[in-house]
């Protein structure tokens, strides 16, 4: 008899309660929908994880580290190639992003579902101080600073609110709303995620030299 309390059971919960939060927001979600979803009683997700709160901070912590780990790896690998001089600002602002365009590419729904929840906890002026700061400042950071040494004598204000309209333009296309995709008639589409990086890279590079004054 298989136990109640197995793993397999619990990452069922975490999947269905990820891709509820993801598309209906916290206040739109019940618990016991997400059991429902996971094929598991309520009492079930109680046990594994008490309150809804806790349920969808578990969601939230669960692909944190693999998403801090790749993009800081990339960021590290950039400075490593470019030596004592440091990588460019494209560099940077490329090891920021593409290893959110390889998670949305991956064919993992969960991955899909995950990134819009970040975009749906960053936009919300509830959740996002909460939550965001905990598990993704310290990262964000190690960027900040990579791209002070790439923009010598850039006010910290300047690179700051730079960094704000980079975050601006990840969110949208994190959420994935097909926005894009009935302004455009279809020329664009918001699921083309290596499209929508290609261009925000120089897009926000170009953003950030304008604006600390490296032009």
């Amino acid at each position: 008899m298989t136990n109640k309390n197995t793993p397999a059971k619990r990452d069922r919960i975490l999947d269905a309660a990820e891709a509820l939060f993801a598309e209906h927001g916290y206040d739109g979600v019940t618990l016991r929908r997400i059991a429902t979803r996971a094929g598991v009683d309520v009492a079930l997700a109680n046990y594994h994880f008490g309150k809804k709160l806790d349920l969808f901070q578990a969601v939230f912590d669960r692909r944190a580290q693999t998403l801090n780990e790749s993009r800081r790896d990339a960021l590290h690998a950039c400075q490593a190639i470019a030596g004592d001089e440091g990588p460019s600002v494209e560099q940077i602002i490329e090891a920021f992003l593409r290893p959110l365009e390889l998670a949305q590419e991956t064919g993992d729904e969960g991955w899909r579902h995950y990134l819009a929840l970040i975009a749906y906890i960053n936009n919300s002026p509830y959740w996002g101080p909460r939550m965001m700061s905990q598990l993704f400042d310290e990262l964000v950071q190690e960027f900040i600073q990579a791209l002070r040494k790439a923009l010598p004598g850039a006010r910290d204000e300047d690179v700051y609110w730079c960094y704000h309209n980079l975050s601006g333009a990840l969110t949208l296309t994190l959420a994935n709303t097909g926005r894009i995709d009935k302004l455009s008639r279809g020329k664009c589409l918001s699921a083309d995620f290596q499209a929508a990086y290609d261009h925000m890279i120089p897009f926000t590079a170009a953003g950030f030299r304008r604006v600390c004054g490296q032009e």
